[in-house]
């Protein structure tokens, strides 16, 4: 399993997660109404930064066109986007700013779960995320038990370090940001505990 650790904004947070094995770093771009929101001087800085195997991911809610051209400036790997797109769109997103593609869905119940099949020939990966954006949401992970296992799981909304092994027999990644906060900033001692976590059960 995989580790997507979600909502950084310093340069020791991001250091901490690519020194302990993070996969995927992810920043909070066009969404104000998040705490973990950065501005684009922010995220350049920490997009800079020496990232060795890990991925950077820009997480965008209903970007417009100008926003994207924007963020496709930074050093991403990913753009994950929130919003209501079609297969067109995404295509043609992935193809004009070179950029690997999260698809987030908003889970509420079964019916959300497959609508990845829209998007699951398009998408590098899909996200099954709970409707809470900024906030960390549970549902029902168990829905995403019918999903192919050749399309490839990501899993949000209010995990912790106690649901790692339940998730990793669901999905091939694991995203993770509220839990790793204390008063809404990120714990280092939390980012290390769970990385070190993962990679055990790894």
């Amino acid at each position: 399993m995989k580790v997507k650790v979600c909502g950084l904004s310093t340069v020791e947070q991001v250091e901490v997660c690519i020194n302990y094995g993070a996969d995927f770093c992810g920043f909070i771009l066009n969404y104000p109404k998040s705490h973990r929101f950065i501005s684009f001087e922010k995220a350049k800085e920490l997009t800079n930064l020496k990232k060795n195997s890990t991925k950077f991911v820009g997480v965008l809610v209903n970007p417009k066109f100008d926003e994207l051209e924007k963020f496709a400036k930074l050093k991403l790997d990913y753009f994950q986007i929130y919003g209501d797109y079609n297969k067109k769109q995404i295509v043609e997103i992935k193809a004009k700013f070179n950029k690997k593609i999260i698809v987030a869905l908003q889970i509420k119940d079964k019916v959300d779960v497959l609508k990845y099949k829209k998007f699951e020939t398009v998408a590098d990966i899909i996200l099954w995320d709970s409707s809470g954006l900024e906030k960390s949401l549970s549902w029902d992970y168990s829905l995403i038990k019918s999903i192919p296992t050749k399309t490839t799981t990501m899993l949000a909304g209010n995990i912790n370090i106690d649901k790692i092994e339940l998730i990793s027999n669901l999905a091939s990644i694991v995203d993770v940001s509220g839990a790793l906060e204390t008063n809404k900033v990120k714990d280092i001692d939390k980012i290390k505990k769970f990385l070190i976590k993962v990679k055990n059960i790894k």
